[in-house]
């Protein structure tokens, strides 16, 4: 399956349960605390280093880009802390349903892998939120794919990246491209599971350093008993 094959069928697959996906994601997100812990403290390191709402509606140096963002809940959650926050996804329904929300809020249909295309420069955002957003990325993507949110971020940017995760163990064998990903059973789209190591490594090479992360145990997984990697990072100054 060629990229935009893959990009038309995530988008597609999306679409088709939109409605169903929109009914208890939201709920889900805020009543896990251990799953958005790390976004509030995104949204505190970005208001502190200035990237708080300004009502603009247009990219800046202020604004976070939540890509991926689906009906827009955590772009909202982003808003109430004061961050001056947009959403982007491939899912024109996703996109219909967030604006509808979220009146006045900025929404685009769009790939996290050419933000160019919708006029976001280069060095042109304060932060880059992607709240499980890289699992639809096939490996071999995957250092575009986080090259790309890198590129817009401003000097001192900000980047959230989310993911199921593989367990510790595969973090030992880096080299070994098996032990860095694993497909999973996504009830929506093909997914992957990542080694947490193995996409800070990538984050680094593309000039975000990390500065945190939070893996959630496995048996907190009711699911599937995945561990859950939050990465947080930063461009250099």
């Amino acid at each position: 399956m060629t990229s935009s094959e893959q990009l038309a069928a995530v988008r597609d697959d999306y679409d088709d349960k939109a409605e169903a996906y929109t009914a208890f994601i939201g709920e889900a997100f805020v009543g896990q605390p251990l799953n958005h812990v790390m976004v509030g403290a995104f949204a505190d390191l970005v208001r502190q280093a200035g990237g708080g709402q300004a009502g603009g509606g247009q990219s800046g140096a202020g604004q976070v880009a939540d890509v991926g963002c689906g009906p827009g809940h955590v772009t909202a959650y982003l808003r109430e802390r004061g961050v001056d926050a947009f959403g982007v996804d491939l899912s024109p329904r996703f996109v219909a349903t967030a604006r509808e929300a979220n009146p006045g809020v900025r929404f685009d249909v769009g790939d996290m892998n050419d933000l160019g295309a919708l006029g976001i420069g280069t060095g042109s955002l304060a932060g880059v939120l992607a709240n499980y957003s890289v699992i639809h990325t096939p490996p071999d993507a995957l250092p575009a794919t986080l090259a790309e949110l890198a590129r817009v971020l401003a000097p001192g940017g900000h980047l959230l990246v989310s993911f199921q995760a593989l367990d510790a163990a595969n973090d030992a064998v880096p080299d070994d491209a098996d032990a860095t990903a694993e497909p999973f059973d996504h009830k929506v789209s093909p997914a992957w599971r990542y080694s947490p190591d193995h996409v800070a490594r990538l984050l680094g090479l593309s000039g975000v350093t990390e500065v945190a992360r939070l893996v959630i145990a496995p048996g907190e997984d009711p699911v599937r008993g995945f561990p859950q990697a939050h990465l947080l990072g930063r461009r250099a100054a």
